[in-house]
């Protein structure tokens, strides 16, 4: 991901879109979120760093089709909302209770 945002910027340098200076300071903003990013990951990665992911699971109140419920995993596991839409159809569809998991996610977790 950081990888394409800075192959990106670089396009937009070579095409004279941006100028050095402007490169250099977008390159420099992307890896200095990228580094808050993973320290944050790595102070959260010690004891019950799953429980404290699961106990920060909100339903979103922006990215919703429904509930709110698979744009706050999205949120939680940094994959994309349709993603998890099409996973709870396609176990909805084949095995018959994405439907049922996402109803219970809907109840059972607080909205952010």
């Amino acid at each position: 991901m950081i990888a394409d945002e800075i192959k990106r910027l670089h396009e937009l340098h070579q095409a004279g879109a941006l100028t050095d200076a402007e490169f250099e300071q977008a390159k420099a903003k992307i890896l200095s979120s990228a580094n808050v990013r993973l320290d944050k990951a790595s102070s959260t990665a010690g004891a019950g760093s799953f429980g404290a992911e699961l106990n920060a699971l909100r339903r979103s109140r922006t990215d919703r089709w429904l509930s709110g419920v698979c744009g706050g995993l999205a949120r939680a596991s940094g994959v994309d909302a349709w993603v998890w839409r099409l996973v709870f159809v396609l176990f909805t569809l084949t095995f018959g209770f994405g439907a049922v998991v996402y109803v219970l996610l809907w109840i059972f977790v607080p909205e952010e």
